[in-house]
Parts: C-alpha cells; sequence; structure tokens
C-alpha cells in the first residue's frame, strides 16, 4: 500500500509540474530566424586589407642563444648516450619478463589441459 501511495504522490507532483511549465519562451529562442541572422554574418565576406607590421621582422635587441662550449656539449653528448643506453637495458629487461610471463602462461595452460584430461 504504501508504494501505491508513494507513486501516486509522484505521479500528482509530476503533472502539477508540466501544467506550471510553459514551452512557449523555448520555441521563440531557437527560432530559424534568429540562428541563422548570426550564421549568415560569420558567413559574410572579409573586405578589410592585412596591414604589414614593419617590427614583426625587426631583430634588433633580439639575443640568440647563450654560446656553449665544446666541454659543454660533450658532456650533454655523453649524459645523452648514458641516458639511451639505460633506456634500451631497460627495454631489453622488459622483453626479458614479457618472455618469462609468456612461458608461465604457456606452463599453466598446458598444466590445466593435463588435469581436464585427468578429469575426463
Amino acid at each position: 500500500m504504501k508504494d501505491f501511495t508513494t507513486f501516486a504522490s509522484l505521479g500528482a507532483l509530476s503533472l502539477a509540474l508540466a501544467a506550471c511549465g510553459s514551452a512557449e519562451d523555448s520555441a521563440t529562442e531557437a527560432t530559424p530566424d534568429t540562428v541563422e541572422v548570426a550564421a549568415d554574418e560569420a558567413l559574410e565576406p572579409v573586405t578589410d586589407e592585412p596591414v604589414e607590421d614593419e617590427d614583426a621582422t625587426d631583430l634588433e635587441g633580439v639575443e640568440g642563444p647563450p654560446a656553449v662550449s665544446e666541454e659543454t656539449a660533450n658532456a650533454a653528448a655523453e649524459n645523452a648516450a648514458d641516458v639511451a643506453a639505460q633506456a634500451e637495458a631497460a627495454a631489453a629487461e622488459a622483453e626479458a619478463a614479457a618472455d618469462a610471463a609468456s612461458n608461465a602462461l604457456d606452463a599453466a595452460e598446458e598444466a590445466v589441459d593435463q588435469v581436464d584430461k585427468i578429469i575426463d
């Protein structure tokens, strides 16, 4: 009985809420005239001519990158080579771990097959 009362109350409240609302405002907001006017304005051709900015290519006062000594460049190259070697070693370890996991999976599948044969 409680369920029926609850559903009846919800139905009555939803009907009352629907009766209070009005759809007139939403219909006038999205009429084709109001939507198409903004779209038509956006599609009008551009009549303005581009303007050249002479200061855009002026490089006076612009500093380049700081000078790097040969020693610093060699040290950076050695560090990069070390990082590359470490990445290759990590990739080799990951590949070995993946192979081991694949072998373990194959062994587990074989064990399950043997157990199935024993059960049958």
